[in-house]
């Protein structure tokens, strides 16, 4: 038997083959297109021109295109993109593992490059390879909430995307016609894949395609619960916000980060403390205390959190001030400009965030005082946050101190 991994006789597993393999690329090719695309969406949610504040993305160049202004309608946008993005990462690893074992022999082959065009090749599976790893990988910690890695998840994630994709649609064009041909034969090509001297079975392919499947279907039952309320988030048991809500009462669901984490205190929110800077034209600005803000028309609006780790409440029942009758207050009568919202907050990427002219213009956008009929808590953002139709959860920014009106 040999022992090197170079030898093709190291590889016996009977249940290689160019089938199996053309199995797994086709759902993969299918779920890591819809991947792409939700990622494309999600990165296009947070208004990547309109500020540097809400893109830490540095030299994009032509992979920052930007197509259109992130709507306000339907409400639960973001939050059925994002679950689906992260909900399918989730449930396609298994599928992603069964495809690289499935072709692994090809990565011990010698020589490593016999031509021009298949060392080619092989850099492109390279980057295929790694770049599928590094996306999965970091997608999942990110999910976590566990930041090990170096540097900004965002930034990571973006540039990363591109590199993987291009190496996927490269790899796609030349191995999508051979998978189809593979999938109509009645008999299986001999190929590099099949073993010179294969082992005995212990399982058939059906077998083995059942178990990837039922992998992916754990993955998903136990993550998909984060994207709802009730008894079906106690069934995301991989997921940080799955479980019981956090408390009960009008404040009892989900939070992304605490008062304490973001370094919020008691004394800079206390009624004799906190005011609301408004800036606008011309650098007309007012302050305002929470006794002037609910002396003000209060509206109301039933709208979600939803977040980028693919975590989402249901509607809450929000009350507060329209953001465009903040506006204007300094000056901004007509259709309301951009406003950039900055916080109390202490730390995180998003301290400031800015907002689009239709987001500020829509009557559903709020400065937030109340949810669910009762006073926020510090958690949920007092003394005043931020709610926006569809919007990523980290642009309703909490702990509101500032809102400047105007071209950003």
């Amino acid at each position: 038997m040999a022992r090197s991994p170079f030898s093709p006789s190291f590889w016996r597993s009977p249940l290689r083959g160019p089938r199996l393999t053309s199995v797994l690329g086709v759902v993969l090719l299918g779920g890591i297109t819809l991947l792409f695309v939700t990622g494309l969406v999600s990165y296009a949610a947070y208004n990547p021109n309109l500020a540097p504040v809400n893109d830490k993305t540095p030299d994009k160049g032509i992979l920052g295109f930007y197509l259109f202004s992130w709507p306000t309608d339907p409400h639960w946008l973001y939050r059925l993109n994002q679950g689906v993005h992260v909900t399918l990462g989730i449930t396609l690893i298994p599928v992603l593992l069964a495809k690289l074992w499935s072709v692994v022999p090809r990565l011990f082959t010698l020589p490593p490059a016999r031509s021009l065009a298949h060392a080619l090749e092989r850099l492109s599976l390279l980057l295929l390879v790694g770049g599928a790893l590094f996306e999965f990988v970091t997608g999942v910690l990110n999910v976590q909430l566990d930041y090990i890695f170096p540097g900004s998840f965002y930034t990571l994630h973006f540039y990363g995307a591109w590199v993987f994709i291009a190496a996927f649609v490269a790899h796609a064009a030349l191995k999508t016609p051979m998978a189809l041909r593979n999938l109509r034969q009645l008999r299986e090509e001999k190929n590099d894949l099949v073993p010179p001297s294969p082992a005995e079975p212990t399982v058939s392919r059906r077998g083995a395609l059942w178990f990837v499947g039922g992998g992916s279907l754990l993955l998903f039952a136990t993550t998909v619960g984060q994207s709802f309320d009730g008894v079906l988030r106690r069934t995301a048991l991989l997921a940080p916000h799955g479980g019981a809500e956090p408390g009960s009462g009008p404040g009892g669901f989900q939070i992304n980060k605490t008062a304490a984490y973001a370094g919020i205190r008691a004394a800079d929110t206390d009624e004799e403390a906190w005011r609301l800077v408004v800036v606008g034209r011309d650098g007309r600005t007012v302050r305002l205390t929470r006794t002037d803000l609910l002396a003000m028309p209060l509206h109301s609006a039933a709208l979600p959190i939803a977040c980028v780790e693919g975590w989402s409440t249901s509607d809450q029942w929000w009350r507060g001030v329209r953001l465009r009758d903040l506006a204007a207050l300094v000056g901004y009568d007509g259709d309301p400009p951009d406003v950039l919202v900055e916080s109390l907050q202490q730390r995180g990427a998003f301290r400031r965030a800015a907002l689009r002219s239709n987001q500020v213009a829509d009557s559903r956008s709020l400065l937030a005082l109340s949810v669910n009929g009762e006073t926020l808590t510090p958690d949920h953002g007092y003394p005043a946050r931020i709610i926006v139709p569809a919007a990523p959860g980290v642009l309703n920014t909490k702990w509101v101190t500032r809102l400047t009106f105007g071209e950003l």
